[in-house]
């Protein structure tokens, strides 16, 4: 298996498009990660079945994030897209969130493609408030059934300020 992070490029995100690559369907309860070193899927555990993510999970190739991991995506699709699969995406915004200290930003994005529904959500003023603050209780509660561990959702921002992030760590990620 080749290594997402080698030749996978980022996309042309200052014009607004990412390639990211999915870790964890929408609906899964497995908190499956990207092993970069191995280069391949790792089951890192099994979260409460009352934690199921609920929008489709994963990351940006060649950026490393303040944590240290890859910038993670939040995929909104009606469907749930297989864990590897990767796609081009339309950037939307970002959610702020902050992991054990770390800033573990989320860039929010649809499929670029998207012939079912793309048309329901083009930028950051689509984005359902139902929908941001069932996303805010998940990151905020997930992990509260686990010692030592902290969350807090910070907020959200426009597209903008994602690609900022998204340059941010692509210069991380190329100074490594």
């Amino acid at each position: 298996m080749s290594d997402f992070n080698q030749t996978l490029e980022v996309g042309d995100f200052k014009n607004g498009f990412i390639n990211t690559v999915i870790e964890i369907p929408m609906g899964s309860n497995l908190k499956i990660e990207w092993d970069r070193k191995r280069a391949a899927f790792m089951l890192d555990r099994v979260e409460p079945a009352i934690f199921p993510k609920p929008v489709n999970y994963g990351f940006i190739p060649q950026t490393i994030d303040e944590d240290g991991d890859e910038l993670d995506t939040l995929v909104l699709c009606d469907y749930a897209i297989p864990t590897g699969v990767w796609l081009k995406a339309k950037i939307i915004g970002v959610l702020n969130f902050v992991d054990d200290g770390d800033n573990d930003y989320k860039i929010i994005c649809v499929p670029a493609d998207n012939r079912d529904n793309n048309d329901l959500i083009q930028d950051f003023n689509d984005l359902d408030q139902r929908w941001k603050q069932k996303v805010e209780f998940h990151f905020n509660h997930y992990k509260d059934l686990k010692k030592f561990n902290s969350t807090e959702v910070k907020g959200w921002e426009d597209e903008k300020a994602a690609i900022k992030i998204i340059s941010e760590c692509q210069k991380r990620f190329l100074a490594k």
